[in-house]
């Protein structure tokens, strides 16, 4: 640990109730996301309380350090990312503080499907409901106003925002919500949010026509700060303005968001196409039914569908080049199975009609139809090699009537730099989620990204399309702000400065002054692609007859495979989060469901392993004991590797990280003795009537406790008098 970073967790230990953490090894696990990026903190905070945010606050600002909130750690856009203080929520600021009939108090670390379980017992339901709902939390889903399908129902986040409480550069509090203004004036007593609510509704009032005049004609837009339609004659919403700014104007620990009801029934109708353009002519003449979403999957979304689920394989008919997922609700069945049937009849009226439709009813069917939506994308990532579908210009949206023909130039742009890609849309509202295939350790794939982006985005605002609709900006799409806003940019440096006059949430974020921000801090893989400084030397190769490859360092590889198969199985890992879920329905990590933060979730281990391999943490952290406590939250239980949407096997690359400390360091006594249980058992047979008082006596098993680490209340087999 270098002398600032050891300053910086020194001097916020005695500040804080909380937890800091400022080693080499900690830091890896929070220099990436879900995102291509990848950049180092300086230091990780996870706050007790708001009085810690507060001081955490203070000291960056006497310090001029960045602070960057983080959730799960889910976000496509690198938004959470930094090189400054990371503060973490998900791990002590997720408890559901209070509850009304149609409002709810939450902390931002509180996981959205956590909260939806809570109130799916009072019939009610926090109605926006991104892709990634069962890790996403709340604070993230304020932070990027998330909306999702359901879009078309419930609209964005920002329209269920009831009260933020907020903590400002200065280190202050407030509550921020929809603010009294008489003759444009507040006189809120307190005189942080007083000055502060003046000052905004003063800039609002007088750029009022250019706020107006470059608005997108999009449905969605989560493009710069969100600054239409929060000023009114009488009020000023500041929650709503605060809502999707990713953590540059301020940092959210509580909020009071308004809940609705579920839906009393609801159906799915999944509707085939043999064309892309088919597909999107469709959804102009679904729309009028009033769908309550309406999603769109090109072939190579349904593909992968089909070849990783055998019931889509039995569902999709092969000649799919298109589906529409699109969802009615309705007062009772019949009403569903009507509207069903009008959206099917109304496709069926058109040329280009969909050539077969299935209908869902059954609550586990309708289930495993959204499925296609919610679980597929992440699958992308099990492509091998160093080709990915990347992110990075997945969150375009234009209006609905622009769609059909937006594809067709979308095709043209990606045939023109010759790059395939995967698109998924939610195409009610107009919003593109396109993936193209390119390798990120490639600086000339780096750079048709973002010749495919500028080109891309060019037609784009030809539309009036936006390059956000709800992903926010973060790296990806910051340094295009100023071309889709022109003045209003200027108007969007105002707020950061009324906000943040020393910039120290999230700079560069939003408001930034880096052309080239799209391309930098791209992540470094542990590939081919990585610095071989770190791989080591050549070493004979592990069991069996595998040929001699570069070992990991310090250690021959235990396992049958090779340096670069261990490489790739590390870089597979996209970061998605899905490991963190913690819901009945999945089988994922038992030590995170128990102890959730994030050095207990299988992503952690795969970022450890990729650090060791690209270089970025010294090879010798593998033989420290920072390095095996993260590695010592594997049991080999096999779960993440069954449920992984990229089929990482975290369990193997543990199995290595630890055979790499026990060479380097070698057993202690408890493992020494844990590792010959072959051996213990014949002993414990030769003794087996003291062997069985002792399994059935409490002071004989403290001892085995102390000394064995075998817990008192864990059931051991009785000791037979033979063996097999």
């Amino acid at each position: 640990m270098d002398e600032q970073r050891a300053r910086i967790e020194e001097d916020l230990r005695g500040l804080l109730d909380g937890d800091v953490r400022a080693d080499d090894v900690f830091l890896q696990l929070y220099a990436s996301d879900a995102s291509i990026y990848q950049l180092e903190p300086l230091a990780v905070v996870l706050p007790r309380s708001t009085a810690d945010v507060a001081a955490t606050v203070r000291y960056a600002v006497a310090n001029q350090l960045p602070i960057h909130a983080r959730g799960a750690g889910t976000g496509l856009a690198g938004e959470s990312l930094g090189p400054g203080i990371v503060v973490d929520f998900s791990k002590h600021f997720r408890r559901i503080l209070g509850a009304s009939e149609e409002s709810v108090l939450v902390q931002p670390g509180l996981v959205l499907e956590r909260l939806n379980t809570y109130l799916r017992a009072f019939g009610r339901h926090f109605g926006p409901d991104p892709a990634m709902s069962q890790v996403t939390t709340l604070g993230s889903v304020i932070a990027l106003n998330a909306a999702g399908s359901h879009w078309l129902k419930h609209g964005a986040t920002d329209r269920h925002i009831e009260q933020l409480q907020v903590v400002l550069a200065d280190g202050e509090v407030i509550e921020a919500g929809c603010e009294p203004l008489v003759d444009g004036v507040n006189y809120d007593p307190h005189p942080r949010k007083r000055a502060l609510v003046n000052e905004l509704a003063a800039l609002l009032a007088s750029e009022s026509d250019t706020i107006r005049k470059h608005q997108p004609r999009t449905k969605v837009n989560r493009a710069g700060y969100a600054l239409a339609n929060v000023l009114h004659p009488d009020h000023l919403n500041l929650g709503r303005l605060l809502c999707g700014s990713e953590g540059t104007l301020g940092l959210v620990t509580e909020a009071r968001l308004h809940t609705t009801p579920l839906a009393r029934h609801r159906g799915v109708a999944l509707l085939f196409f043999d064309s892309l353009e088919g597909a999107a002519k469709a959804v102009l003449d679904l729309l009028p039914l009033g769908p309550t979403a309406c999603d769109l999957m090109d072939r190579r979304h349904v593909g992968l569908a089909r070849e990783t689920e055998p019931r889509f394989d039995l569902l999709i008919p092969p000649a799919t080049e298109a589906l529409l997922l699109v969802e009615q609700e309705g007062a009772d069945t019949a009403d569903v199975r009507e509207r069903l049937r009008n959206v099917i009849a109304r496709v069926r009226q058109r040329k280009s009609s969909a050539f077969d439709a299935r209908q869902a009813f059954d609550p586990d069917e309708i289930d495993l139809y959204w499925q296609l939506a919610q679980k597929v994308v992440p699958t992308l990532q099990r492509m091998r090699g160093l080709t990915r579908a990347l992110p990075g210009i997945e969150d375009m949206a234009v209006p609905p009537e622009a769609l059909p023909g937006f594809l067709v130039q979308i095709q043209n742009v990606l045939k023109r730099h010759h790059v395939t890609a995967s698109l998924f849309a939610h195409a009610g509202h107009g919003q593109l989620h396109l993936r193209p295939f390119l390798d990120p350790s490639n600086p000339d794939d780096v750079q048709t990204l973002w010749r495919v982006a500028t080109d891309l985005y060019e037609a784009l605002f030809a539309v009036g399309g936006t390059i956000s609709g709800e992903h926010g900006d973060g790296l990806s799409r910051t340094a295009f702000l100023p071309r889709q806003y022109g003045d209003l940019y200027r108007v969007f440096r105002e707020v950061k400065r009324i906000f943040d006059p020393h910039n120290v949430f999230n700079p560069g974020k939003v408001v930034g002054d880096d052309p080239e921000l799209m391309t930098r801090h791209i992540r470094v893989p542990a590939g081919p692609g990585a610095d071989s400084a770190a791989t080591g030397t050549t070493a004979p190769a592990g069991n069996g007859d595998a040929p001699a490859d570069p070992a990991l360092p310090l250690v021959d590889l235990q396992l049958v495979w090779s340096r670069d198969d261990v490489a790739e199985m590390a870089d597979r890992c996209n970061g998605c989060g899905a490991c963190r879920a913690l819901g009945p329905e999945v089988r994922m990590c038992p030590i995170f469901r128990f102890a959730p933060a994030e050095e207990a979730s299988p992503r952690a281990k795969a970022n450890l392993m990729r650090g060791v391999l690209s270089g970025q943490i010294d090879p010798a952290a593998l033989a420290t004991d920072e390095f095996k406590a993260v590695a010592d939250l594997c049991v080999n239980c096999q779960m993440c590797r069954l449920e992984c949407p990229a089929n990482v096997d975290i369990p193997r690359l543990m199995l290595e990280a630890k055979g790499a400390y026990v060479s380097a360091n070698g057993q202690g006594v408890r493992e020494w003795l844990l590792a010959r249980i072959d051996l213990l058992s014949s002993v414990a047979s030769l003794i087996y009537p003291l062997t069985n008082w002792a399994i059935a006596n409490r002071q004989a098993r403290w001892v085995l406790e102390k000394v064995l680490g075998l817990a008192q209340g864990r059931k051991l087999p009785r000791a037979a008098s033979q063996t097999f």
